[in-house]
C-alpha cells in the first residue's frame, strides 16, 4: 500500500528517487537531492512505513523542503516505481533481489553507500546489479572494479560531508546543548554492534569530567529491543552535567562533528569521516560481543570486518582497554598535529576529495546518463 498524492511525474522533467529505508542515510541523500533540486529536477523520497521512527522521518524531509511517498514494504516500494517510472532510484543499501526486475525497464538505479566504514559488506554490496555506483576515493573504486568487473563505478567522493566543507553546515553552540564552550569536546559515536558501549561503567562520564561529552550512538542502539542494555546506560550518562545525548530525532552527526575535538569510536564510518577534517581520532578498540561472536565463531567476527580497519591502527590512537581512553584523549589535545598529514592521505583514499563538490559530480553524471 502507498500513501500519497503526490503526481511527480506530471511532465517531462527528470526525476530522482530516494529509496529512504531508515533515518540515518538522510545524511548522504541531502546535499545530493539538494543540488538535484537547483537544477530543476524533481526530487521524491520513499519513506518505509515499516521504518522504526516514521514520524520523525517525515518532520525530518518536511523540515527540509522536500516531498516524499510512503510505502507499506518493499513490493510496495517496487510497485510504486514500476507505476511511476522515475528516471533515477538512489539506494543506501544494496535491495533485495526482487529488485532485478527494474534491470528490465527505462528505471535506472543508483549506489550510494550509507556509509564508508571498515565492514566488509561496503564490497559486497556491490554483488547487486547497479546501473552506476558512486564510489568515494580511487583506491576503493579500483579495489570495486577488480572485484566487480562488470560494474560501473563512478569516485565523486563522500557526498555527506559536502556541507562542511562547503560551508551550508549551520555551526551549533556548546551552549545550547547545556555544555560548557570553554571545555573540550568529546565526541563518542559508538556503533550498534559490535559496540564499546557495554564495556564502559554507569559512571564513565564522571572520568572525563574535565571535557564536554556529547554522545551520539547509532539510531538502532536507541530504537531496538534487542539493545536495552545500551539504552539503560546511555539514559545514566546523560544524567551528568557534561554529557549531552543525541536523540533519536539527531539523525545527522555533522553538527557534532563540526563543534567536537576529538572523536571516541570504534568499527564505524565515523572514523574516517571525522579524520577527513583533520581532527583526531582514539579508536575504541574492545567491543561486546555475543557468545555467536566469540570461541569458535570468532571467524564470523572476523567475516564482517573489512582489511580496511587496519588503517584504523595508523589513523588513530588505540585505546585497547576502556580505561586507556581517558589517557588516549589527552595525547591527541596535545599532539592535534601530529598525524595530519596521514589523515590527509587516508582520507584522499578512502573518503575521496574534500572539497564540497561531490555532491555536484553526482548529479553531472545523473542528468548526464
Amino acid at each position: 500500500m502507498v500513501d500519497s498524492n503526490i503526481d511527480i511525474n506530471s511532465d517531462n522533467m527528470k526525476t530522482v528517487y530516494f529509496d529512504l529505508l531508515h533515518l540515518y542515510y538522510l545524511p548522504q541523500f541531502l546535499p545530493v537531492a539538494q543540488a538535484l533540486w537547483d537544477k530543476g529536477t524533481k526530487v521524491l523520497f520513499v519513506v518505509y512505513v515499516e521504518n522504526d521512527v516514521i514520524d520523525i522521518t517525515k518532520k525530518a524531509i518536511n523540515d527540509e523542503g522536500f516531498d516524499y511517498v510512503t510505502v507499506s514494504d518493499k513490493k510496495s516500494a517496487i510497485e510504486y516505481y514500476f507505476q511511476h517510472k522515475p528516471d533515477w532510484i538512489i539506494f543506501g543499501k544494496a535491495p533485495a533481489t526482487i529488485y532485478n526486475a527494474l534491470n528490465d525497464t527505462s528505471i535506472k538505479m543508483a549506489f550510494m553507500q550509507h556509509g564508508i566504514g571498515p565492514k566488509a559488506c561496503y564490497y559486497s554490496s556491490s554483488e547487486f546489479p547497479f546501473d552506476v555506483r558512486f564510489v568515494e576515493g580511487d583506491t576503493r573504486k579500483q579495489r570495486l572494479q577488480e572485484m566487480f568487473p562488470k560494474g560501473t563505478f563512478v569516485d565523486v567522493g563522500y557526498a555527506k560531508l559536502d556541507p562542511l566543507f562547503n560551508g551550508v553546515e549551520q555551526a551549533i553552540s556548546l551552549t545550547s546543548l547545556g555544555l560548557d564552550p570553554n571545555k573540550k569536546t568529546l565526541l563518542y559515536a559508538p556503533t550498534f554492534y559490535p559496540s564499546s558501549i557495554e564495556c564502559f561503567g554507569e559512571d564513565w562520564p564522571q572520568d572525563l569530567a574535565n571535557y564536554n561529552l556529547i554522545i551520539k550512538p547509532h539510531f538502532f542502539s536507541l530504537t531496538k529491543s534487542k539493545y536495552r542494555k545500551q539504552q539503560a546506560l546511555l539514559e545514566k550518562w546523560s544524567s551528568y552535567d557534561n554529557v549531552y545525548l543525541g536523540s533519536v530525532d539527531c539523525y545527522s552527526l555533522l553538527p557534532f562533528m563540526q563543534v567536537s575535538d576529538v572523536l571516541l569510536s570504534e568499527a564505524s564510518s565515523t572514523v574516517f569521516e571525522f579524520a577527513a577534517l583533520d581532527k583526531p581520532v582514539v579508536w575504541c578498540d574492545f567491543y561486546h560481543v555475543r557468545w555467536s561472536y566469540k570461541g569458535l565463531f570468532k571467524f564470523r567476527f572476523t567475516k564482517r570486518m573489512d582489511k580496511d580497519i587496519g588503517l584504523f591502527e595508523e589513523l588513530c590512537e588505540r585505546a585497547k582497554t576502556p580505561s586507556e581512553v581517558l589517557s588516549k584523549v589527552q595525547y591527541c589535545l596535545a599532539n592535534k598535529e601530529e598525524k595530519s598529514a596521514l589523515r590527509q592521505k587516508i582520507t584522499f583514499s578512502m573518503a575521496g576529495r574534500t572539497d564540497g563538490k561531490c555532491s555536484e559530480r553526482i548529479v553531472h553524471f545523473l542528468l548526464e546518463n
